[in-house]
């Protein structure tokens, strides 16, 4: 699955906006303070980002839980079409790709990044996620867009 004009172009204002929150803090703060940074930066660009968005368990098509009781939240959500989950440690770990491809599954979407704060250079900290349909497993995309100047970028 490859992304949409509109998907690549809405990932790599993400991936821009992320990257001057990285100069600017550097690694070591708390994922909280990243998240608060980074949704100010897309506001700032003219993006529609929210913070914190309720993500319903459903199972076989029944909601597990009420509008109440909110077990996953969202880090963050752009434009209502991409989701972004922080975080803030020295490594990466496929489940931070898998709890991705978990949120795009609930809320029907397509493309996800997660973005880890924890790295010397956010660079190394970027993953791409696509909910192939077809699929269970999730499909990542390993190399880094081309706001970073990367020739492999367009390729999944």
């Amino acid at each position: 699955m490859a992304l949409s004009e509109n998907q690549k172009e809405l990932t790599e204002k993400i991936i821009g906006a992320a990257i001057e929150v990285h100069r600017e803090f550097g690694c070591g703060l708390k994922e909280e303070a990243y998240e608060a940074a980074l949704a100010w930066e897309l506001a700032q660009r003219g993006l529609k980002v929210e913070r914190q968005v309720p993500c319903p368990v459903v199972y076989k098509g029944v909601v597990l839980c009420d509008s109440d009781d909110h077990p996953k939240r969202i880090d963050l959500l752009v434009e209502d079409s991409v989701v972004v989950e922080l975080k803030a440690v020295s490594r990466n770990e496929p489940v931070f790709a898998a709890q991705c491809l978990t949120y795009l599954k609930m809320k029907d979407l397509q493309v996800g990044l997660v973005l880890n704060f924890g790295f010397p250079t956010l660079k190394e900290g970027i993953r791409h996620v696509l909910n192939d349909k077809t699929s269970h497993s999730p499909c990542l995309r390993s190399s880094v867009p081309s706001v970073l100047g990367d020739s492999n970028s367009s390729q999944p």
